[in-house]
């Protein structure tokens, strides 16, 4: 009988805790890109670890470079020297472009944690492993593509680079808005000639966009794995099985978030996000404490928890992720 009165008490006290968190979390997340567009000018900021912020600066240059070389026509001709550091400034500028970077770093940082203490293989995870092997050739042909893309990115990011022709979509079109912007001003510090400057940027536009082919993509192969699962996408939400590839994208497919918010929910500050998140995609309590203690030591889950339903959790989420659009 006590028991049955306590736990409305137990459900109220566990939506409380996780409420008030993701107000900080979301706090926290709205002031990611121009916290971290400060950082980058040099100003120090103990909340981005050293090594994030560096692959964010040094990302930003190797994408300028691409963009220079592709608006010159030759990828391999030399680079006029300043000219990409103008641009890379310029596209520190660009919030999209500036949060999708930070959270790929934010996921080789991650990544190389699960190393360290785990032992996972960063390209090689258990699920992938399974999948590469699966009965159907969709799959395993896709999870081949995925092996592949996984390693690239690996090399890339420890060499502090980034494809151009890996970034999402829409970051992609944010990006070269800022090429054409960057040009436009090249020329009028210039010759003034503008309609140079639009078709140079048009030539360039268009070698990036025949090239590219999101489907492709490291990140979407990994939603493409995740939604050929179908109900097995579940198992993608244990990290140390699936990897945080996967981990993420399994996230962001199960619970409509973008992946960078999935990504950023993994870290210190983020918890309520993580445990709404978790829930919302239908993780029972073993799983979302399993979950936990992969990826935030220490980390336990509020009383009453198991009360909440995944329509619940979902709600909260989508309030917290609407108050973020309001103060952005």
């Amino acid at each position: 009988m006590m028991e049955a009165v306590a736990d409305p008490n137990q459900k109220d006290s566990a939506e409380s805790v996780l409420r008030h968190a993701l107000a900080r979390a979301d706090t926290s997340l709205a002031g990611v890109a121009p916290v971290l567009a400060h950082v980058l000018a040099d100003a120090p900021n103990a909340l981005f670890a050293q090594s994030v912020v560096a692959r964010v600066r040094a990302m930003l240059t190797d994408l300028a470079r691409q963009l220079v070389q592709a608006a010159q026509g030759d990828p391999l001709a030399p680079v006029e020297e300043g000219l990409p550091d103008r641009l890379a400034a310029s596209l520190a500028d660009c919030p999209p472009l500036l949060r999708h970077l930070h959270s790929l770093a934010m996921e080789w940082y991650v990544t190389e944690k699960l190393v360290a203490l785990l032992g996972l293989d960063p390209v090689l995870s258990p699920l992938v492993q399974a999948l590469v092997a699966s009965d159907d050739p969709d799959m395993a042909a896709t999870a081949m593509h995925l092996l592949a893309a996984q390693a690239r990115f690996g090399q890339k990011l420890r060499r502090m680079q980034i494809a151009l022709t890996e970034l999402p979509g829409d970051v992609l079109h944010s990006t070269l808005q800022v090429l054409r912007a960057h040009l436009a001003v090249l020329a009028q510090e210039g010759s003034g000639n503008d309609s140079l400057a639009e078709s140079i940027s048009a030539r360039a536009e268009a070698r990036i966009r025949g090239s590219y082919a999101e489907s492709a993509t490291r990140l979407g192969l990994c939603a493409r794995v995740i939604t050929g699962l179908g109900g097995g996408a579940m198992a993608a939400l244990d990290p140390t099985h699936a990897g945080l590839a996967l981990f993420a994208s399994a996230l962001a497919v199960l619970t409509g978030q973008p992946r960078e918010v999935c990504v950023l929910s993994t870290q210190e500050g983020q918890t309520a996000r993580l445990m709404l998140s978790l829930r919302a995609a239908g993780l029972k309590d073993a799983g979302v404490a399993a979950a936990l203690a992969a990826l935030q030591t220490g980390a336990v889950l509020p009383d009453g928890f198991a009360r909440l339903t995944p329509e619940r959790a979902t709600t909260i989420l989508a309030r917290g992720a609407t108050a973020v659009r309001g103060r952005g």
